[in-house]
């Protein structure tokens, strides 16, 4: 009986000894977890703003993503006493037909049943008023895009990754971590049931709310060119836009628009979700006739050419064998390389290129930033596709002169255009003006220059060269009174990607800079697919000139001539 009493005392001490001393530190803790509750304090989220070149003043940027307080409106279907009369009552508020909300409150013992989500304040505050039983309203804050659609690619979306609400597409998701910045933590206490008493001060970490972001888009600018955007392609029963309106000397985007485009605030309606993607950066597509002054301006920095170079056209080339023709399969006979773009000759194109060399064709192409991402603070960006040049190829450096065979953005484009209207330096486009944050850093973005591609002499001849192609040109409905303006249309072929050939199909591009010898701007417009008319000097110019025309008296640009 003393053995045995002695071998139970054992055990217990025994067991004593393994709770209290050796798995001490996992019972303390246990127990805090049945009395103590950390959780984290969400930071308030940075907002997002445009800036007019009028405005001065922070209190008067324009607002384009902000934080605004809503409702959640939910039921407790038990606690509900009259249900038809509930029904009747709240439907008038609420976007869910009337049987859909029936049925919601006739789920008897479901202690919590979500009518609707992001119900404004007014709307909650008309409801509360009927003091209808069993209804309750629950505050969360959500985003809110006051401009609905306006710049929403640039934009993107606050959405879900599960749970978590994440910045997706655009900015909301290139700068998520700025924006969300860092949750705090907080330790609250809990009574017997489970019940939180109060979280008090005992705040363990303070949060770091987002910070602000100004964009370089001026709001005024932007919605002058999506309205047109929108006619355009409606008018030419295109598929999609793309019109992108840059600084010619500092790289900021003054307006960056697609067509068609959606409305943040009802992101989840959208079906197609490709239409979240920015085709500014993202749309990889072949340039066509857009391309020459590019191969214009390579072979003239190389000394290869000069705009008074000639050769005779004879409406096509031979290239190994390979007749290629021009867009229009006529003769003009002896032209200069002015001439060459004035009436977008692909032989006179091919003539560049070939005086240039393949190797100094291909050093211009890089240098000119193809094939490269440009850096635009934005995410989604492609490359591009310049594969074609490592084949040596002659046909494809012969098609590659008029911008086919090789694959390029519209942020490419026109960043490379720019470097000709900017004295041939190429720079980094950028859409963010710069960043706030709530303990007073800002990062301010400045201008930067990636490299010199050509002269200055180089760049001033490629101009002349193209106010030539407005003045005498397919360019010539591009025109305004009192200015010179460099421009060149593009008209290309799509290629099918099943046959490998090219389809009937076109995307129609323009490009220009403004002034043409002091460039303040540099556009480029972009129709997919029209289906009324052939060439983009019928159907893009004239809408190119109408914007240019807003730019130059919004910015009081004087007349240059």
């Amino acid at each position: 009986m003393v053995f045995f009493v002695l071998l139970c005392f054992a055990l217990v001490v025994s067991r004593l000894f393994f709770l209290q001393v050796i798995k001490h530190s996992y019972y303390k803790a246990l127990a805090q977890t049945q009395h103590q509750l950390f959780t984290d304090i969400i930071p308030v989220r940075g907002e997002i703003f445009l800036k007019d070149k009028n405005i001065s003043g922070e209190s008067s940027l324009v607002r384009l993503a902000i934080n605004r307080d809503f409702y959640t409106v939910y039921a407790v279907p038990d606690e509900v006493k009259d249900k038809e009369e509930t029904v009747s009552e709240l439907s008038p508020f609420l976007q869910i037909s009337p049987g859909e909300l029936q049925e919601k409150i006739n789920k008897a013992g479901d202690p919590y049943e979500a009518l609707q989500s992001k119900v404004s304040e007014d709307t909650a505050d008309k409801i509360k008023n009927l003091n209808l039983a069993g209804i309750h309203f629950q505050a969360e804050s959500w985003r809110y895009y006051p401009n609905n659609g306006l710049a929403s690619q640039v934009l993107g979306f606050l959405g879900y990754d599960g749970d978590k609400k994440v910045g997706r597409y655009g900015i909301e998701g290139y700068f998520e971590n700025e924006l969300a910045g860092r949750p705090g933590v907080a330790q609250a206490k809990k009574d017997n049931s489970g019940e939180l008493i109060s979280i008090g001060d005992n705040i363990i970490k303070q949060p770091e709310d987002g910070a602000d972001i100004i964009l370089t888009i001026d709001p005024n600018v932007e919605f002058f060119v999506e309205e047109k955007l929108k006619s355009l392609v409606e008018g030419l029963k295109g598929t999609e836009g793309t019109i992108i309106i840059m600084e010619t000397k500092t790289g900021a985007i003054r307006a960056m628009a697609n067509w068609p485009n959606f409305d943040p605030n009802k992101y989840n309606e959208v079906k197609n979700a490709t239409i979240f993607l920015n085709s500014a950066v993202s749309d990889v597509f072949e340039p066509g006739s857009i391309f020459k002054p590019i191969t214009m301006a390579s072979a003239i920095d190389a000394g290869a050419i000069t705009p008074n170079t000639t050769y005779e056209d004879k409406g096509y080339a031979v290239v190994s064998g390979v007749v290629i023709k021009n867009a229009i399969n006529e003769a003009n006979g002896i032209q200069t390389m002015t001439q060459v773009i004035e009436k977008s000759l692909n032989s006179g194109a091919i003539f560049a290129q070939q005086a240039l060399g393949k190797d100094g064709f291909e050093k211009y192409i890089k240098k000119f930033g193809f094939g490269e991402k440009t850096g635009i603070d934005l995410g989604g960006e492609e490359s591009g596709n310049i594969s074609n040049l490592a084949k040596k190829n002659d046909v494809d450096f012969a098609t590659m002169s008029f911008g086919q065979g090789i694959a390029v953005t519209p942020i490419q484009l026109i960043a490379a255009m720019g470097a000709i209207a900017n004295d041939g330096i190429l720079l980094q486009p950028h859409v963010v003006e710069r960043i706030k944050y709530k303990n007073g850093q800002e990062d301010v973005t400045k201008t930067k220059e990636v490299r010199r591609v050509i002269s200055s002499d180089t760049a001033s001849r490629v101009a002349a060269m193209m106010v030539s192609s407005v003045k005498n040109g397919y360019s010539k409905k591009g025109a305004i009174e009192g200015y010179s303006i460099a421009g060149k249309t593009g008209t290309a072929q799509v290629p099918d990607p099943d046959t490998g050939e090219y389809s009937a199909e076109t995307i129609h591009t323009f490009m220009e800079f403004f002034p043409a010898f002091d460039s303040q701007f540099v556009m480029l417009i972009k129709v997919d697919k029209p289906q009324t008319k052939q060439f983009s000097s019928e159907t893009i110019v004239p809408t190119a000139r109408q914007i240019a025309e807003y730019i130059l008296n919004y910015y009081e640009i004087p007349p240059s001539q």
